[in-house]
């Protein structure tokens, strides 16, 4: 007989009815909070690449913005910015020593005396009697452990309050001497002391907040009698420009995988950096010299590094500039394009600084301090006709020493180690055109290099010299003869020159270097 009419039968089915609803509500529960759970998660992912693409945006914004944030800024560091105010600190009593324990009292020690008729009869006096004198030794302990306790916290109140005015009296004595300090500093200062001025140059770098991965390595040097200041800075490597534009989640591998940044977008993006960094901390320099003792400014910007051709420690130049006050006051820095900028301060720039190409520094060493050597007489041993390209370096130098001397020039040689390519020093005694002529001489076969033209050009205006003379057996190109007449204190002097010179002031018939080869028309 069929069960369908069995109630046993019909209560086990809709149990197992019950049972299979709640099995599938269960999984569709389960399903439903996986669905919930993994787009949560996607969503959590998606949002950390947004999160690290804003990083990554405003890492290339702050770059891209070093100049101009530091313009508007307009905290530039002085003297009196570098005064520091005393302000006592407030006294905070070590944790539990502000207030004094409760003092015991004797109701918490006093023995409960007898009640009811037995006591009202005086039975128990004895007991009690001798419970209230142990009570009252207790007590009379409690009391003297309680006034030695008050009085170690007194003391050792007292003890930290002394050492927190011993502080603020150390700190105001450090305050005060350092500001007495500063002002005679910015007194030296103001008179052109080379170790105050050098001084407060290091505080100016150092005060100069820049973004992560920037370093901080710098050195200066400054000239008093021309008001000159040269400051050798390192500059942020390559990497210090996001790799990643952008950063995006890829559901299927689970990845958070970056958007790289064009390369060419990146080489710009260094560049700009360089030069903003370069024209930022002249900018700063200028800015912060309030007394105007810096008249001008070279600087040189270096990477330290290690060249991957080699595996050496490297610290190329990759940005040089020289700039006087009055000509750099000229620029409305908010609106320039940087490397525009030191183009026409007629700085020079790596041409390719990604890959660490290196300029000649305008400007490496102190003009003030020239080591002179004693002067060689070369003409004495020469042929009646001699060979320029035969002669030592160091004979050519004197050679051309003395070439000058027969022009009419007071001249010396600088020794030959440190001299930075200056090979002599000249002094123009005439009443009308007298000045300082700085001399570089360059017995070579080949042309002259443009860096070399632009480094003399570097070292006149960090000397305020009169005319920078270049002295080559060779010959120059034209790039290097547009830059000496577009710079006006320059003159060259090739092959041809020399031969017509020694002639007429010498007497000497001189055979310089090659032939220079032909040019071809403009």
């Amino acid at each position: 007989m069929a069960g369908g009419n069995d109630p046993y039968a019909r209560e086990l089915a809709r149990q197992a009815k019950e049972r299979e609803r709640a099995r599938k509500a269960a999984e569709a529960e389960a399903k439903r909070k996986a669905r919930e759970e993994k787009f949560a998660y996607e969503a959590a992912r998606a949002q950390e690449a947004l999160d690290q693409t804003s990083v990554a945006e405003n890492d290339a914004e702050q770059l891209s913005k070093l100049l101009r944030t530091a313009v508007l800024d307009g905290q530039a560091l002085t003297f009196d910015r570098l005064k520091q105010e005393f302000v006592p600190s407030l006294f905070v009593p070590p944790k539990g020593r502000t207030k004094a324990a409760p003092l015991p009292r004797w109701e918490e020690y006093e023995p409960e005396a007898p009640r009811g008729l037995l006591g009202a009869l005086g039975f128990g006096r004895r007991g009690y009697d001798a419970e209230v004198e142990a009570a009252r030794k207790r007590f009379d302990r409690a009391l003297r452990d309680h006034a030695r306790d008050e009085k170690k916290r007194v003391e050792k109140l007292e003890k930290a309050r002394a050492q927190h005015e011993e502080r603020n009296h150390e700190e105001a004595a450090r305050v005060e001497t350092w500001n007495t300090d500063l002002e005679q500093r910015r007194s030296a200062y103001r008179d052109r002391d080379v170790e105050a001025v050098e001084w407060f140059a290091d505080q100016v770098l150092a005060a100069s907040v820049y973004p992560h991965g920037f370093p901080k390595a710098h050195q200066v040097s400054y000239q008093a009698d021309t008001g000159d200041l040269l400051v050798e800075i390192d500059l942020p490597l390559e990497d210090v420009v996001p790799a990643a534009r952008a950063y995006r989640y890829v559901k299927t591998r689970d990845e958070i995988l970056p958007v790289p940044r064009p390369e060419k977008e990146r080489k710009e993006l260094y560049a700009s950096v360089l030069a903003q960094t370069a024209l930022r901390t002249v900018y700063e320099f200028f800015t912060a010299d309030t007394e105007g003792v810096v008249q001008s400014i070279a600087l040189n910007g270096h990477v330290a590094t290690i060249d991957r051709a080699t595996g050496r420690n490297v610290h190329p130049c990759l940005i040089t500039l020289q700039t006087d006050r009055d000509e750099f006051n000229q620029l409305v820095l908010t609106q320039v394009d940087p490397r525009a900028c030191l183009k026409r301060l007629r700085s020079l720039i790596s041409p390719n600084p990604y890959e660490l190409e290196p300029v000649r520094p305008l400007v490496t060493f102190d003009l003030s301090k020239f080591r002179l050597m004693d002067s060689l007489d070369v003409v004495a041993g020469l042929d009646s006709r001699p060979v320029l390209m035969d002669l030592t370096p160091t004979e050519f130098e004197h050679l051309i020493r003395q070439l000058f001397e027969a022009i009419g020039l007071d001249s010396v040689n600088t020794q030959p180690s440190k001299d930075e390519g200056v090979d002599a020093v000249a002094m123009n005694t005439d009443p009308v055109m007298k000045g300082l002529c700085v001399i570089q001489a360059k017995r070579t076969k080949n042309v002259v290099p443009f860096e070399t033209v632009s480094a003399l050009a570097g070292v006149v205006e960090h000397k305020r010299a009169a005319k920078g003379i270049l002295v080559t057996t060779s010959w120059f190109g034209r790039v290097s003869e547009a830059f000496a007449n577009e710079h006006g204190r320059l003159e060259l002097l090739d092959g041809a020159n020399l031969v017509h010179l020694f002639k007429e002031h010498m007497n000497l018939d001189v055979i310089p270097g090659p032939v220079p080869p032909k040019r071809r028309p403009k």
